[in-house]
């Protein structure tokens, strides 16, 4: 078989995967976009990574530095996501704690990423809910954390789902601030520009949170986004909680990941048929 015929095989090949001829426009935070893109092109997809959201340093370590420094005082610590992780992980060298001083803690974590992420430092995690969202790590907990002291490390702005409904359950729970979420305004003008040209307009948009729909939406503006829709644009959402937040922002959603993960939302995204 001569180079030619190679070709041509390996191009029929492509036609054949389910993702084929799909431009899948991936708005995660540049560090984490890979994850997606590398699942999606392996289906056949091309990618066009723009983050609708960057993740930055909180404003003051010092209420996370202080719940650090006293660790030995809680029972649970919960995170609701790898950059919780990663923050806190961070906090604990600068602040030359050995990690062992988490060893007494019950860890809850929200999905198996973030699990992974605290099992990778070298940290048992006790409780992954059936659901990754915040309900489902209440339900999680109910009955195990009364009269429980619990640190709950978050991005700066977040729904207080958890903290409200544990302290229902007579739990004194504390709030830290581990990173914040903001629009990367240096993302505008290559959104516009990709809905701007036929050729480079994507035919499918991912939403892992409802941060990303909100700043999507803020980026491109609202009457954009429903143009795009109207153009063709479908909408893949991870989980119940995005979704309704897509829908809040008067956007449609055109499939929802069965399960709220990557790959949950990869398989999802399959389901769309040009």
């Amino acid at each position: 078989m001569n180079q030619s015929e190679v070709n041509q095989r390996k191009l029929s090949n492509a036609k054949r995967l389910p993702l084929a001829g799909q431009r899948i426009l991936i708005g995660r935070a540049k560090h984490q976009a890979s994850a997606l893109s590398v699942q999606v092109k392996k289906l056949g997809a091309q990618v066009l990574e723009i983050p609708f959201i960057e993740i930055r340093k909180p404003r003051s370590y010092r209420p996370l530095d202080e719940a650090l420094m006293n660790i030995q005082n809680y029972d649970w610590l919960i995170l609701t996501s790898v950059n919780g992780v990663e923050a806190v992980w961070e906090r604990l060298q600068k602040l030359r704690l050995a990690p062992a001083k988490l060893k007494h803690l019950k860890i809850a974590a929200i999905g198996p990423a973030t699990k992974k992420a605290v099992e990778d430092r070298g940290c048992k995690v006790h409780v992954v809910p059936k659901q990754y969202v915040a309900e489902s790590v209440v339900k999680s907990l109910n009955g195990r954390v009364k009269g429980k002291r619990v640190l709950l490390a978050r991005a700066r702005v977040a729904r207080d789902v958890i903290p409200r409904e544990l302290r229902a359950f007579g739990a004194k729970v504390d709030v830290v601030e581990a990173y914040e979420t903001v629009v990367p305004k240096s993302s505008r003008d290559r959104l516009q520009k990709a809905f701007s040209e036929p050729k480079r307009r994507p035919t499918i948009a991912t939403f892992t949170s409802s941060s990303m729909a909100r700043n999507f939406v803020a980026l491109v503006g609202s009457k954009t986004a429903q143009t795009a829709v109207k153009h063709g644009l479908r909408l893949a959402s991870i989980g119940s909680i995005t979704s309704a937040t897509l829908r809040e922002l008067g956007l449609p959603v055109h499939v929802e990941a069965k399960q709220f993960t990557i790959p949950g939302l990869a398989k999802a995204v399959q389901r769309l048929k040009p």
